[in-house]
């Protein structure tokens, strides 16, 4: 096996591959090669800085980290979707091709049977198939989502390259076996995304919390009180002077209080 050698690793899969017959696979296929060809020649990466395995309904590309990641990161951000709106014009609805994405960073290493091992390209496995970049493309009508590791991020996208701008980059957490995984999603956050910083907590407060800001419940009144004191009943707030009659037949001889204190009187 070689040494670790730092790469640029560059993941590109095919959504519901799956679902397609045998010649629709092998259409798809074709186009994938064909666009990921495309866009690296774009970026100055020509076949001497680059690797390729093949998965099937994926491609991995390991590139020299000589090459510039600047340019490449430029090229996936607007090339792939241009190559995207080409090849699906063209192509029936059974054949049209949407991609997910994942661009990192780290040490790889290959065995004498070609086999790729390194624990950074494990972790950009994983966030290509984590929810947050399946997710977002199946939410979205572009057909291409792009899912960058929290290296590529600190050592590009937060500086605000030109062509590369960093507040269409949202920070993302992304499960895994080996617990949970930072990285960087651009676009818009998919609703389905459990909140990873405070503007996606704020805009995912539950709604009986807001329900209780906007409406608090009003202060409701003690019920009226009743009370013989004395002889004089009081009611709970006003004051009536004189006799009273009530409609049955009955007489409150002085003041009756409703309210406070208890008044003077008698009651029969």
């Amino acid at each position: 096996m070689t040494d670790p050698m730092s790469r640029t690793i560059l993941l590109l899969d095919i959504e519901k591959y799956s679902n397609r017959d045998d010649i629709e696979q092998a259409y798809l296929r074709r186009m994938l090669y064909g666009i990921t060809d495309r866009v690296l020649e774009s970026a100055g990466i020509d076949g001497t800085l680059r690797r390729r395995a093949d998965r099937g309904d994926s491609v991995m590309e390991l590139i020299d980290a000589g090459a510039s990641m600047l340019a490449l990161l430029r090229a996936l951000l607007t090339e792939v979707p241009v190559q995207l709106r080409a090849v699906n014009r063209m192509a029936s609805a059974s054949a049209q091709i949407r991609l997910r994405a994942v661009l990192a960073t780290g040490y790889v290493a290959v065995d004498e049977l070609d086999g790729w091992v390194g624990s950074d390209l494990n972790l950009a496995c994983r966030l290509l198939d984590g929810e947050p970049l399946r997710a977002a493309l199946l939410e979205r009508r572009d057909d291409f989502a792009l899912c960058i590791s929290e290296t590529v991020h600190s050592g590009i996208v937060r500086h605000d390259y030109p062509g590369i701008p960093r507040d269409e980059f949202h920070a993302i957490t992304v499960d895994s076996k080996n617990g949970p995984l930072s990285a960087w999603l651009h676009g818009p956050l998919p609703e389905s995304v459990a909140p990873g910083t405070p503007e996606g907590a704020a805009a995912r407060v539950p709604d009986d919390t807001h329900s209780a800001a906007r409406s608090p419940r009003p202060t409701s009144r003690p019920p009226a009180s009743v009370n013989f004191l004395g002889g004089s009943p009081s009611f709970g707030g006003s004051f009536v002077n004189g006799d009273q009659h009530g409609v049955s037949g009955g007489v409150v001889h002085g003041d009756v209080h409703l309210g406070g204190g208890a008044g003077g009187g008698e009651q029969e």
